[in-house]
């Protein structure tokens, strides 16, 4: 009998798939990686499991930080496995080539990722050829069991798909294709005088980073103004009310900052106010109805804006948060939409929604719905329905599911959403809006009232929105006004110039960010203009969230508070792009236009080649650009350093790659200067100038080694007696200097509790926590004791609280910021002593997962696994510890995955198969016993005639071994 496999993009919604096609389709038997009946084999990916390659022949592997090689455009694209989910793929894979298996479904989530993700897997399935088996497509909105069965019954036909397909090929190869180059070029570019700066661009981040840059120079060009309103209370025989003095002959021009109601000058606001002080007024009014109509339906980027706004979510926070609404509680429909309408057959599903929600017993929500149910609210309108402003998803809107056991998060997004979507169908809010004029002679004054007469939709909101729509903060609108009668004179009682200060631009948050990138840039606060920009933004709704964390990692923005700020890095990075005129990666609405034509290639209105010959020929023109730049120095807006030349008292500026002394006023500069980015690590201007004039700071996070590793140091700007100048160098703290140097410490700071070794005190020192009697002091000249443990360990800063913790507990809280050196994923962990080692080192909390089954037969490959078997059996926890103990020394040392070392490297380490780091912990322990440190520079390594063989020179850097090592360790042992 033959099956068809279906291909989820989750473990989660294959099992949703399994629940709803149980019932029509049969029981479904569970095995380790799939789920089987009669008719269906159901398995997931998780996530991306393929990831597109340049074939071996067109790679780069040595030299690729270099120009010589670029730009890397391969005719065609290999794949390779993603090595965290190597046997997810290999899981699926084998379901896939199943001889029994001649058709398979595509069950990925609805959208462009989610057919990448399936399409690339069938293509590493098949190989050399195409797997050759057809492909039916899935498409869910909804996550209920009936929405899954409903989908099956209309399943969709390869041939559908096709644009999806192409523009999810062209989308993943275009950015890899700028991504790799741009990348490479820039790096290049900037490596090239020495170091090893990587500098990351991307089709989509880069342009977005572009506009929070942009708004961040208008923010520090800005010049305030003052400026002067004049504010006035009138007094009518109903009572009193306020007003503004405006200009009714004022017109918009150049100067964005003038407005009718402002004057320029304190004289000028002064003789207004002192012209109509305690004369008499004539007043006219003029009073309309108006309607306001609730803002539209969500989709993902309006609920993120809202969202971040409202709750202070991030945007990858929300995506998060309506995912799990989506797929795991069934709550919500599908969230990665970029439509804000439904389809006109959806009628029935809202009213069967408002059902469930007055039926839910949620006690803010249900009488609501109520309401729209009584009073037939649920209607046809264009402006809800319209299958022309559907896509291939609709607006995210609650499902016909009662949600239950939300956490405080999901429930207030779910409210948003809930009452967003109720909110669509309730009448217009009515307001009657009056605009009053009192006149002195020649001068006007504006009061304008807003009552609200039906609340309509804003009863779901209750009062606090009222107040918020309405917009009555400024007293002089907003407010109920007392009534004056025909021809009545008022009283001018109070008037007042009120000084004032013009503002500059906001800086983005997420949310205006967010709505940034969907216009490409365009400050756009309508909704429908909004809506027909959305084509041409930046990134799709789906992806948005995913770039601008990507940006906020790579150190190029950070956020303060609710504000997103671009750092120096992000700066410099522009000042290049805008120097080597590559306006590509600079122009939002350029890379809005290419979101443009992928949707166009989605509707199978535009080729894919067509569009990757445009991506083709702009990585050409980028690198050669990098490539044929022959001037000193990048074009830019720099900063000159208050702080002096610490070696002749000149002024020092920045310039696109260093801070340097340019000398005193007319003269020249001595040659002093230091890099802006050491080891990858790029200064604030704020930094520079503490280091210049305090020659110190830090310790500082954030630097890379030229192995990729990253590391924490303080910066030191110290005189070098042979260049007979000022240079900046790398301060590791290693506190033996001092002892060297026989300069004395002396503790300033309180003491953080007893030795662990000694019982002396323990205090702060440099990068480090040490005993008092770990470094030469006025009552201890010469060291007696070991104790130090370092302020940031693997990236994780100690605090002081931490470290007097450990000294009297013996440990510290858990900590969840160490980056592994080796895979470079954070862990947690606590610190804790350990007595034996005579140091700090890391303890691990128990897993919250039970150890896995092994596979039958698989407990008796080794020895370690048979004794703990053999101890369980006897029910002795002593014994079964003891027995796994001895068996796993007995166990072979092929278990640890090690490589052989080379001749050279083995009469230094021993000839045992050893891992990588590994390796250069022997290698260091060799190091230390033999003393070959450089005595004035301890991170160089002197080179004896056994280290001479395994480096190939004299000596070496200390942040070279890992590399070095590396080429002397083999094949697997």
């Amino acid at each position: 009998m033959t099956k068809t496999l279906v291909i989820a993009e989750k473990p989660s919604v294959a099992q949703d798939i399994v629940r709803a096609l149980t019932p029509v389709a049969g029981k479904f038997e569970k095995h380790e990686d799939h789920f089987e009946n009669d008719r269906y084999v159901v398995t997931s990916a998780v996530g991306h499991l393929v990831e597109i390659q340049a074939p071996e022949q067109f790679d780069v592997k040595r030299g690729k930080w270099s120009f010589a090689h670029l730009p890397v455009i391969p005719p065609y694209f290999d794949l390779k496995p993603v090595d965290k989910t190597k046997s997810r793929l290999n899981a699926v894979v084998k379901q896939a080539k199943r001889k029994d298996v001649t058709e398979l479904i595509n069950a990925c989530d609805a959208g462009r990722e989610g057919e990448l993700i399936f399409r690339l897997i069938e293509q590493y399935a098949g190989g050399s050829k195409p797997l050759g088996k057809p492909v039916k497509r899935l498409w869910l909105q909804s996550m209920t069991p009936q929405a899954i069965r409903d989908g099956f019954e209309s399943l969709r036909s390869d041939q559908q798909m096709a644009g999806l397909a192409s523009a999810a090929r062209s989308r993943s190869e275009a950015d890899w294709l700028v991504g790799i180059n741009g990348t490479r070029a820039m790096t290049a570019f900037n490596s090239r005088d020495g170091g090893f700066f990587l500098t990351t661009v991307g089709r989509v981040q880069t342009p977005t980073l572009s506009l929070v840059v942009e708004r961040e120079e208008k923010i520090r060009k800005f010049v305030s103004r003052d400026y002067w309103e004049i504010h006035a209370t009138f007094g009518a025989q109903a009572g009193e009310y306020p007003a503004k003095w405006f200009d009714p002959k004022w017109k918009k021009g150049e100067d964005a900052e003038a407005k009718a109601d402002r004057v320029w000058s304190a004289a000028e606001a002064q003789a207004i106010a002192n012209a109509v002080r305690g004369k008499q007024a004539t007043v006219t009014e003029e009073s309309k109805p108006t309607t306001q109509a609730s803002p539209l339906l969500f989709d993902l980027t309006s609920l993120q804006r809202e969202a971040n706004g409202k709750f202070g979510f991030s945007a990858k926070t929300t995506l998060a948060l309506a995912q799990s609404l989506y797929e795991r509680h069934k709550a919500l429909t599908y969230p990665r939409t970029d439509s804000r309408a439904l389809p006109e057959d959806y009628l029935p599903v809202a009213k069967q929604t408002f059902e469930m929600l007055a039926d839910s017993g949620m006690r803010h929500l249900a009488p609501h719905a109520l309401t729209a149910l009584n009073n037939n609210y649920i209607r046809p309108s264009k402006r809800i329905f319209d299958n022309s402003k559907v896509s291939d998803h609709f607006a995210i809107i609650p499902t016909t599911q009662a949600p239950s056991g939300l956490s405080e998060a999901e429930q207030k997004l779910y409210d948003l959403v809930v009452r967003r979507f109720m909110a669509v169908f309730f009448p217009s809010a009515e307001y009657t809006v009056t605009t009053r004029i009192s006149t002195v002679a020649p001068h006007s004054f504006k009061t304008e009232g807003k009552v609200l007469v039906k609340p309509g939709w804003l009863a779901i909101y209750g009062k606090e929105a009222a107040d918020e729509v309405e917009g009555g903060k400024d007293g002089d609108k907003g407010q109920n006004l007392v009534p004056v009668k025909p021809g009545e004179m008022v009283n001018t009682l109070q008037v007042d110039p009120k000084g004032l200060k013009t503002k500059p631009p906001a800086r983005y948050s997420e949310a205006t960010l967010l709505g940034a990138m969907e216009s490409a840039g365009k400050q756009i606060d309508d909704d429908e203009l909004r809506e027909a920009m959305q084509e041409k933004g930046l990134g799709t709704p789906a992806t948005r969230a995913a770039i601008i964390e990507g940006l906020l990692t790579e150190k190029y923005m950070l956020r303060e508070g609710r504000e997103i700020i671009p750092t120096a890095k992000a700066f410099q990075l522009m000042t290049l792009l805008r120097g080597l005129e590559v306006e590509e990666l600079c122009r939002a609405e350029l890379t809005g236009e290419w979101e443009y034509k992928l949707s166009q290639m989605e509707k199978g209105q535009l080729s894919r080649e067509a569009f990757m010959q445009e991506i083709a020929a702009m990585t050409e023109r980028m690198v050669k650009k990098a490539k044929e730049y022959d001037r000193d120095t990048i074009p830019g807006d720099y900063a000159t350093l208050e702080s002096p030349c610490p070696n002749c008292g000149g002024v020092v500026k920045e310039n696109y790659r260093r801070y340097a002394c340019v000398g005193k006023a007319g003269g020249e500069g001595c040659g002093f200067s230091f890099g802006k980015s050491p080891a990858g690590r790029t200064f604030e201007t704020a930094e520079a100038e503490q280091l210049l004039r305090d020659k110190k700071i830090g310790p500082l996070e954030g630097f890379r080694s030229k192995a990729g590793w990253p590391f924490t140091s303080e910066i030191v700007i110290k005189y070098d007696d042979e260049a007979h100048n000022y240079k900046l160098e790398f301060d590791f703290g290693d506190d033996k200097n001092a002892e060297e140097s026989g300069e004395l410490v002396e503790f300033e700071d309180a003491s953080l509790g007893a030795c662990p070794i000694c019982g002396s005190e323990v205090h702060e020192h440099g990068s480090n926590y040490v005993c008092s009697k770990a470094v030469p002091t006025a009552a201890q000249p010469t060291p007696s004791c070991t104790f130090k443990s370092g302020k940031i360990i693997l990236q994780q800063p100690v605090e002081r609280e931490q470290m007097t913790k450990l000294l009297e507990t013996g440990k510290t809280d858990l900590l969840d910021k160490f980056v592994s050196m080796r895979t470079r994923r954070n862990f947690k962990a606590h610190l804790a002593w350990d007595k034996e080692a005579g140091k700090v080192n890391f303890e691990f909390a128990p897993s919250k997962f039970p150890p896995r089954k092994p596979a039958a037969g698989a407990a008796a490959k080794t020895g370690a696994a048979s004794a703990a078997k053999t101890g369980a059996a006897a029910k002795k926890a002593p014994a079964k510890k003891a027995a796994a103990k001895t068996a796993a020394a007995k166990a072979p040392r092929k278990a640890a995955a090690g490589k052989a070392p080379s001749a050279a490297l083995a009469a230094v380490i021993g000839t045992e198969p050893v891992a990588r780091p590994e390796a250069v912990k022997k290698m260091w322990e060799y190091i230390k016993a033999h003393n070959l440190q450089d005595p004035k520079d301890k991170r160089t390594i002197v080179a004896d005639d056994k280290l001479r063989a395994v480096f190939g020179k004299d000596s070496a850097g200390m942040f070279e071994l890992a590399g070095i090592l590396g080429n002397h360790l083999g094949g697997d042992a």
